[in-house]
């Protein structure tokens, strides 16, 4: 009975102990110093998650460690370029590479690292590698740097490893990741001359105002005579931006930082915004159909990789880049869920494409929604890019007009009197 009393007891612990979320060991990088197999003193540094890590790895190297600890941090910052999407989208087209030719996991990210002239980006994918040399699998490694792998990738690289189809799952990635930063370009390409363009014109007209209007304004005061209305316009204009240049500055940027950090806090807020952006002529065009390629192109990403179609749609709302879409992609997971076809849980919706709706139909009837997708996909890509062309082309007009209205009209406020000094004489 005290036997039975004492399995129970142990069971019970187990069961306990295996409830209990297993925490993720944060990779750390420690300097050491140690003799290697020749009996040479040596000293570096490597990446793992604790000190007894450090140790096993280096013994496995056949490196007798005499002390391991900590690397300080540098009093400010790291240093080296910041790791952006685009570095992991390279990243991922390497390593498909390196697995695709046959070459062992850890190996290439060795190989990988090697190549990187990054430190921050060879500094992690080096963490990676000591962790999944260290006995962890690949995406229980990546989840460990969730700021550059998101769920979508870490999901995938699962996938691929429960498959046995690892490789093929990285080319997937790549592709993905390559469509997706391509796409983010052609939009950033279509946002920034614009917003660059009218930037120069704020500018070369703040600094006309400050510096060269109150020139003209001392030749006025001599003429004795009353200036044109546009004049004194823009010479009370003037007069304002000397006495509180620097107020308007900062009105200025503290409503750029406090937009962005209601966009960021606030969802409802965040909400509206999405709303009335996708309302902009052109603009919210561009942005409706990246919205679009973005969904085909996720959705079929995760599809082909095997993953359920209700867990693929959770991905697909994450990454959809607008939160009106966002939400609508929730309810569309929710009526499949219940058993209802994508299709008709897209048409539901109102805000989704024909085009979409019909081939997801297709695709559902045929077996093949993933290849759908894809076209779907390829199709909206176009039309971004064909889009942005379309915006730049009618954008360079306008924006000329813009930059002559501004420093055109200032130009003739000023010398408005000039043309009337033989009336004035």
């Amino acid at each position: 009975m005290a036997l039975t009393t004492t399995n129970k007891t142990a069971a019970a612990s187990k069961s306990k102990a295996a409830a209990k979320p297993k925490q993720i060991a944060t990779s750390n990088t420690y300097v050491y110093k140690g003799i290697d197999k020749k009996g040479n003193k040596i000293q570096g540094e490597i990446n793992g998650g604790s000190p007894t890590i450090v140790k096993t790895l280096l013994a496995k190297q056949g490196i007798t460690v005499r002390s391991v600890s900590k690397k300080p941090k540098p009093l400010f910052g790291s240093s080296g370029k910041a790791i952006k999407p685009a570095d992991i989208a390279v990243f991922s087209r390497q390593m498909a590479t390196m697995m695709k030719a046959g070459v062992p996991l850890v190996q290439a990210f060795d190989i990988v690292a090697d190549g990187l002239e990054n430190p921050n980006l060879k500094k992690l994918v080096l963490q990676i590698r000591d962790s999944v040399a260290a006995g962890g699998g690949f995406a229980a490694s990546l989840r460990e740097h969730p700021k550059y792998f998101d769920d979508l990738f870490c999901n995938l690289v699962d996938a691929g490893e429960q498959s046995g189809a690892l490789e093929t799952m990285l080319d997937r990635i790549a592709t993905y990741k390559e469509k997706t930063e391509a796409l983010k370009a052609k939009i950033k390409k279509a946002m920034t001359y614009p917003i660059a363009v009218v930037v120069v014109a704020v500018i070369v007209t703040g600094i006309l105002l400050v510096k060269v209007v109150p020139q003209f304004a001392q030749t006025f005061s001599s003429f004795g005579a009353e200036l044109p209305a546009f004049t004194l316009f823009v010479l009370h204009l003037s007069e304002l931006a000397q006495s509180y240049w620097f107020l308007i500055l900062i009105i200025t940027v503290a409503s750029v930082f406090s937009l962005k950090l209601a966009v960021q806090r606030s969802p409802k807020f965040a909400y509206i915004v999405d709303k009335y952006i996708l309302k902009l002529p052109i603009i919210g065009q561009i942005i409706y159909l990246s919205v679009m390629a973005r969904f085909a192109r996720t959705l079929a990403t995760t599809f082909a990789a095997g993953v359920p179609l209700i867990d693929a749609l959770t991905s697909v709302s994450g990454a959809a880049g607008n939160r009106i879409y966002s939400e609508a992609i929730i309810r569309v997971r929710e009526d499949v869920s219940t058993g209802i076809q994508l299709n008709t849980a897209l048409k539901a919706r109102s805000i989704f494409p024909t085009l979409l709706i019909q081939m997801s139909a297709i695709g559902e009837e045929s077996g093949a929604l993933d290849a759908m997708l894809d076209k779907v996909a390829v199709y909206y890509e176009e039309a971004v890019d064909n889009m942005v062309d379309s915006l730049t082309s009618l954008l360079e007009p306008l924006i000329m007009s813009v930059l002559g209205i501004l420093v055109g009209g200032l130009m003739i406020a000023m010398y408005l009197p000039i043309f009337q000094l033989g009336q004035v004489v």
